[in-house]
């Protein structure tokens, strides 16, 4: 199944170090939830795997190949990001998922809503006047109408209530247990524990495996 590797991988912003000849690899599947403490880099790491931002050293490899061998566009419909705070286009909810998907039809659209627990007649609401849980969930089914294997999750619940963010993590995992691999970056340790079927924890400039993460898991579930 396909998957990232990082290998040696060096990203710095500024003066600042992120990673520090970083080797990861991260499956194919389940959720796998980048953890640090603010400011550490997770977002910035996330953005690696789709070429938003690119290695100062060392390469990033997607199923076997080195995305700098990608195109990026290509890269980007494989592998789906949703991010930190929701961002409509203007127009209605079918407008927003015609900019990802010009060529899809109605049924398509309201298959995607259906996919993220979304009524299908929120399609022709103009996207502004939904609620922060139904613009993130919109903004969710905009990314998946491309069919991504992969979904690239930036703290996607950090500027929503408690119910609405449950709802969105039941939604993320319906999806995974359809065969979608996610990688989430968290915030929020309960959060973790409720979806990650495993951690990596940026530290020292690396990616490290955190058992303490899966076994609390497994103590909570």
């Amino acid at each position: 199944m396909p998957g990232f590797a990082l290998r040696g991988v060096v990203l710095r912003h500024g003066d600042a170090t992120v990673l520090d000849g970083a080797d990861a690899e991260l499956p194919g599947e389940g959720v796998t939830v980048l953890w640090g403490p603010s400011g550490a880099g997770k977002t910035s790491t996330l953005r690696l795997l789709n070429r938003l931002d690119v290695p100062d050293g060392g390469s990033v490899a997607y199923d076997g190949t080195d995305l700098a061998d990608l195109d990026p566009r290509a890269l980007r419909r494989r592998v789906g990001m949703v991010f930190q705070r929701p961002t409509p286009f203007a127009g209605t909810v079918a407008d927003n998922l015609a900019v990802a998907s010009p060529d899809a039809d109605r049924t398509t659209m309201q298959q995607a809503l259906e996919r993220v627990s979304l009524a299908t007649d929120l399609l022709d609401r103009d996207a502004d006047t939904l609620s922060g849980g139904e613009l993130q969930r919109m903004c969710l089914a905009r990314t998946l109408i491309t069919a991504p294997e992969t979904l690239l999750l930036d703290e996607p619940t950090s500027a929503l209530d408690a119910e609405p963010a449950q709802e969105f993590e039941r939604t993320v995992l319906d999806l995974v247990g359809g065969g979608l691999t996610v990688v989430w970056v968290g915030h929020d340790a309960e959060q973790v524990r409720r979806v990650a079927d495993r951690v990596l924890e940026l530290r020292d400039g690396g990616l490290v495996e955190s058992r303490e993460w899966e076994l609390a898991r497994r103590s909570s579930s």
